[in-house]
């Protein structure tokens, strides 16, 4: 079922080209659970073949990913915020919740945007608290970019130099996801510790 998958997609990549990967990439990093793996290896082991360009495989992911984020933040902004702010109260949501999630986004969205987009299962839905919280378009774009755009080089990377080797991509893939996830989670970890050592400085 996988590889006819698989094959399926690298099927509607070939005859759509980059665009077939731009828009597969912004469902994926929309409100759709879409597994970005399945798109940008095959994309990647396509540029390995000289079918495509690896340069414009990542634009057009990286287009993509952003594409989908922004479809988030705005829904989030546009529909879930003002929801929150008038019927909040009766799902238990306070205000006083709502200011303490703007000032955590203020202060930490950067981090937050960043190691979520690299993080499975939180890539997709970091883009709506960012929403929620309104941070700021430029900085929700610049970490957006950089947490998108290595996760995409990383697949595009796998799928360029193994190909076909579904059993060689599955093992390297389960290992790179757990080094991923145990990096941002350090990097988390260090930058939350650094934070409060700075605050407790500044104190005294």
């Amino acid at each position: 079922m996988l590889a006819e998958m698989a094959q399926w997609l690298v099927d509607i990549i070939f005859d759509m080209g980059y665009w077939g990967i731009f828009l597969l990439m912004g469902i994926e990093s929309s409100f759709v659970p879409f597994p970005s793996e399945i798109i940008l290896i095959p994309a990647g082991y396509l540029a390995a073949k000289g079918d495509m360009n690896v340069v414009m495989v990542f634009i057009a992911s990286l287009g993509g990913s952003l594409t989908g984020a922004l479809i988030n933040y705005y829904g989030a902004l546009w529909i879930g915020r003002s929801v929150l702010e008038s019927y909040g109260k009766y799902f238990f949501i306070k205000p006083a919740a709502l200011h303490k999630m703007d000032d955590f986004f203020e202060k930490h969205g950067h981090i937050s945007t960043f190691t979520g987009r690299l993080i499975p299962g939180i890539r997709q839905l970091i883009s709506i608290p960012a929403g929620l919280t309104r941070m700021d378009m430029k900085t929700f774009l610049l970490y957006t970019s950089l947490g998108a755009g290595i996760w995409s080089i990383i697949l595009i990377a796998l799928g360029y130099s193994i190909g076909e080797n579904e059993e060689l991509i599955k093992e390297y893939l389960h290992q790179i996801t757990y080094i991923v996830v145990v990096s941002m989670l350090f990097l988390l970890a260090t930058y939350f510790y650094f934070h409060k050592r700075k605050q407790r400085k500044s104190k005294d």
